[in-house]
């Protein structure tokens, strides 16, 4: 029917986007909330419920598409991810994927080729031209998530202690770290370490990212090294699944992480070929699957109306 909507999820380990749109591609209501992942956040399912109940009992939905993390990496989490979304939208169709698998089928249009995203975490998807998919990383930041915010910011923390030790030459990160924490330096082991103990969450640990970005194009040559030392990882994550596509595939991007233009310039470098700009941001991602749930035609008139009023909505 030319009247129905669709809703689609964006779920993250730090946040949480949700959109109501209609057939031209009009997002009509947004949502915001934390982060969703069910690997290591035992409240993910109150948080998902919270910010998704506003669109339960709009009638005219017709499709959902929840891009949620750990879908597919875990059983018995993918079965409550499903469950969840299904029991929340009895009347429609219903689809849940992957964060990062949504983000591919909006950065490239559904096309093939080779996304490399860097938020909280940190992987490469890939599909090739029969649509066949394939993956790396997304290990979490206890065994992985190499070139991610969060794995930036804990080596930040590492090179400030050792900096501040003498262990390595001195470096702006230092004062950076503490003015953004907002911490006595004069007394650091005692006022960093009890921010440790208390007040360091994976997604405060994971802000300093952008700490080490502003100090590298100020010039800081540890915070240089360190988005060097990201770029390669995430470089290695692209190496892993480029054989997988046809040889020279578009690659592109997603992540609050390659927000930064000088970690996005040295990925290019490792790669040898620029990216592609992303068509979609994630949300418009969950939007194209769940358009594709209804066969929906997706044109490039399409996907500019959702480009263009998922960015007028979710602006920073």
């Amino acid at each position: 029917m030319n009247d129905d909507l669709i809703l689609g999820i964006d779920g993250g380990g730090t946040k949480m986007m949700v959109a109501l749109a209609d057939r031209s591609g009009r997002i009509l209501r947004t949502g915001l909330g934390g982060g969703v992942n069910a690997m290591d956040n035992p409240g993910w399912r109150t948080e998902l419920e919270m910010h998704i109940e506003p669109f339960r009992n709009e009638t005219r939905l017709a499709a959902v598409a929840a891009a949620l993390p750990v879908y597919g990496e875990v059983d018995h989490l993918s079965r409550l991810l499903e469950e969840a979304i299904e029991h929340a939208f009895p009347n429609a169709r219903t689809r849940v994927l992957n964060d990062v698998d949504a983000a591919h089928l909006g950065a490239l249009a559904g096309k093939s080729g080779i996304l490399v995203l860097s938020g909280t975490g940190s992987m490469a998807w890939a599909r090739n031209a029969e649509g066949e998919p394939a993956r790396t990383g997304g290990w979490g930041d206890i065994i992985g998530d190499e070139g991610s915010s969060y794995w930036i910011g804990r080596l930040a923390l590492n090179l400030v202690s050792q900096s501040l030790d003498g262990r390595v030459a001195p470096t702006a990160l230092a004062s950076a770290v503490f003015d953004h924490l907002g911490l006595d330096q004069a007394n650091a082991m005692d006022s960093l370490g009890a921010w440790a103990t208390s007040d360091a969450k994976r997604s405060s640990i994971a802000a300093l990212s952008a700490v080490v970005d502003r100090a590298a194009i100020s010039g800081d040559a540890a915070a240089i090294g360190l988005l060097d030392l990201a770029a390669d990882e995430l470089a290695k994550h692209h190496r892993a699944v480029a054989g997988h596509c046809e040889m020279g595939a578009d690659w592109t991007f997603a992540g609050g992480t390659l927000r930064s233009a000088g970690l996005l310039q040295a990925l290019e470098r490792r790669i040898g070929q620029p990216p592609v700009t992303p068509k979609l941001p994630p949300i418009g991602g969950a939007l194209f699957a769940a358009a594709q749930l209804l066969d929906w035609p997706i044109d490039e008139g399409w996907i500019g109306h959702v480009a263009a009023s998922a960015n007028a909505a979710f602006a920073q």
